[in-house]
């Protein structure tokens, strides 16, 4: 249920807004205070709690501890993020939650606690779509103007979007099964390397043969922006266990050549998939053509490497947030959660976790949504 916000939301300017996100879609706990003023934004705190250490032994996030975890600790980052801003709950204007994507238990600890925190102070409850918070990210940081082409690149998600306003996002293609976060992950488990996996793979890469062993880049022989990883994935379990028959185990230079292979693999294929999806944007004719890229993945160099140089040699801008605001974090939630305040809307104390939610709803499902619908 969408409920209209009186004018002046809780009595404020609505020329300057100052709003609370919280974010908990998988295994980071954030809270956040980001103020508005006169269309211009400022990230005022942004806490995160992480839980590597917590889903280290099991080899990647365990759905039920993340969501106990987050019950636990987001209270907590709530006050963090409100005393490092040096502001009250009395001097909000909102309050900004993920609402979906994600994995439900995380989804549910993040709602609940916003709609609390809004039942007992009455200010707005605004749900976000979290990967609308990574897709705007730019508005933000670079203050990109529509429309503008981001690729949205981490653990759970791959996608291609046309930003073309707060509210509307036109998707180009995604992976149609495993994200590049969870195959870097994959792949890391796979060479005994620790966790999460993208850093790993990154800096165990630096020390091998990239060409020496051929893995495949799918779905480059066809046309289109979608991609694949789940077969890269595969083919790397092969040679692994090719390498370990070959030596009678997997030698240090071997994991090494292994990691520098799938890590140019995907580059090769997101920077194809890139080339193609610039192709199709810059058919729009935007007046400010621009390229930004987020998410976990986006924090891998080679990766950020390629793209820049793509853009450059397309005649496009490019941006990739700064780290902090590229992964997981409740800044780019309150960020997203503040057009609606400022156009006077919020959601009403009946708003629903939903672990899944596309940013595009008119675009067909992709192929491995799954049963229950497109999550992304």
């Amino acid at each position: 249920m969408v409920a209209a916000v009186g004018a002046g939301a809780s009595g404020a300017d609505m020329a300057t807004l100052t709003i609370l996100g919280i974010e908990s879609s998988c295994d980071d706990s954030a809270a956040a205070v980001v103020r508005r003023t006169e269309g211009r934004a400022t990230v005022l705190s942004s806490v995160v709690r992480g839980q590597t250490a917590l889903h280290a032994q099991f080899g990647g996030v365990v759905p039920e501890i993340a969501a106990r975890a987050h019950a636990e600790v987001l209270d907590h980052c709530v006050e963090a993020a409100l005393g490092e801003a040096g502001l009250a709950l009395s001097d909000l204007d909102g309050i900004a939650v993920t609402a979906g994507p994600g994995l439900i238990g995380g989804v549910l600890s993040g709602v609940m606690l916003a709609k609390g925190l809004s039942a007992a102070t009455g200010l707005p409850l605004i749900g976000v779509n979290h990967l609308a918070g990574h897709a705007l990210t730019p508005r933000l940081t670079d203050g990109f103007c529509f429309p503008y082409l981001m690729l949205l690149v981490s653990g759970g998600h791959c996608q291609f979007l046309v930003v073309e306003g707060e509210d509307r996002f036109r998707r180009l293609g995604g992976t149609i099964d495993d994200a590049p976060g969870e195959a870097f992950d994959k792949t890391a488990r796979l060479l005994g390397l620790p966790q999460p996996g993208g850093p790993a793979v990154e800096i165990e890469a630096r020390q091998g043969d990239a060409d020496r062993i051929a893995l495949p880049r799918p779905l480059l022989d066809r046309p289109g922006c979608d991609m694949s990883f789940s077969g890269l994935k595969t083919a790397l379990l092969r040679a692994r266990d090719a390498e370990m028959a070959a030596a009678g185990g997997l030698t240090r230079a071997a994991r090494a050549d292994l990691a520098a292979a799938f890590q140019k693999a995907v580059v090769e294929i997101l920077r194809e998939k890139t080339r193609r999806a610039l192709a199709l944007y810059l058919e729009m004719s935007p007046d400010r053509p621009a390229f930004a890229v987020a998410g976990g993945v986006a924090a891998n160099g080679p990766i950020r490497a390629a793209l820049t140089a793509l853009c450059a040699e397309a005649g496009v801008e490019f941006a990739a947030p700064p780290l902090a605001l590229c992964t997981d974090n409740a800044a780019m939630i309150a960020h997203a959660g503040l057009a609606r305040l400022a156009a006077g809307e919020a959601d009403g104390l009946d708003l629903s976790a939903r672990p899944r939610w596309p940013l595009d709803g008119e675009a067909a499902p992709m192929i491995g949504s799954g049963r229950k619908g497109a999550k992304a």
